[in-house]
């Protein structure tokens, strides 16, 4: 079966993370299909919502590390930025189930996606610093929008998890469910969506973005170009290789 499942009824396209035994991290070609379904999504007039739902107990450990070494991002058409440019940029309403470890891109797609149903067992991070990386997904802008400076530069800076509850305080996430029951839920609420009409989903989605989605197409290509040449530097260097070879990564001479 494919690790990116898609289901299509009622007017909500349901996107699954289907790799549980690789903790759901997303390849380059997962990413490829994310964003060929949110085209699809996008030129069906019978798709009115999207759904992305991971498992009861892991939603996203992030990149898939030994893929992401082995082929990683290469400029704008690589399959990661399109789909990060087709996330920011879907007309159409995102509704997410997130249970268990959101981890990088698993925790920032959230920011453009428009209802978030968490799991009580919910864990957020974005350890991009501890990789020797910077950002993506222009979380660099929405991250301190929404959370405010010092909880951002905490979050951001030293890349340690924050549960559902913080998520729900400062806004991250609408509710705060059982795991077993997120993905439902999350479903229910699309399919309250997908019964309104279209043309006014859209119509007011696109005027709740208006005034960052310039600023949040700008940073996601100032944070790709960082992203790339930090990746072929020593600190993501040392990251990496301290992760494939199982300890703890030394940065001193870094």
């Amino acid at each position: 079966m494919s690790d990116i499942l898609v289901h299509t009824e009622a007017g909500v396209m349901t996107l699954t993370f289907n790799r549980v035994d690789k903790k759901n991290s997303i390849t380059g070609s997962m990413y490829g299909e994310l964003a060929d379904a949110l085209a699809a999504a996008e030129g069906d007039a019978a798709v009115r919502c999207v759904l992305i739902q991971g498992d009861p107990t892991i939603f996203s450990a992030g990149n898939d590390i030994g893929d992401f070494l082995n082929a990683p991002p290469a400029g704008k058409d690589s399959p990661v930025f399109r789909f990060l440019r087709g996330i920011a940029a879907f007309p159409k309403p995102i509704v997410a189930a997130v249970c268990g470890p959101a981890v990088g891109i698993g925790t920032t797609m959230l920011f453009h996606c428009d209802l978030v149903y968490a799991g009580d067992n919910a864990a957020f991070s974005m350890p991009f610093v501890n990789l020797g990386l910077c950002p993506e997904a222009a979380s660099s802008l929405l991250v301190p929008q929404m959370l405010g400076y010092h909880r951002a530069a905490e979050a951001l800076l030293l890349g340690e998890p924050f549960m559902a509850e913080a998520a729900l305080e400062v806004g991250l996430v609408n509710r705060i469910v059982p795991p077993t029951e997120a993905n439902a839920i999350a479903q229910v609420q699309a399919r309250k969506l997908a019964a309104k009409p279209l043309s006014a989903l859209v119509e007011t989605k696109r005027l709740l973005k208006k005034a960052q989605m310039p600023a949040v197409l700008e940073r996601m290509d100032e944070e790709g170009a960082s992203f790339g040449r930090m990746l072929r530097e020593p600190a993501a260097r040392e990251a990496f290789g301290a992760f494939m070879e199982k300890r703890k990564p030394d940065f001193s001479k870094v």
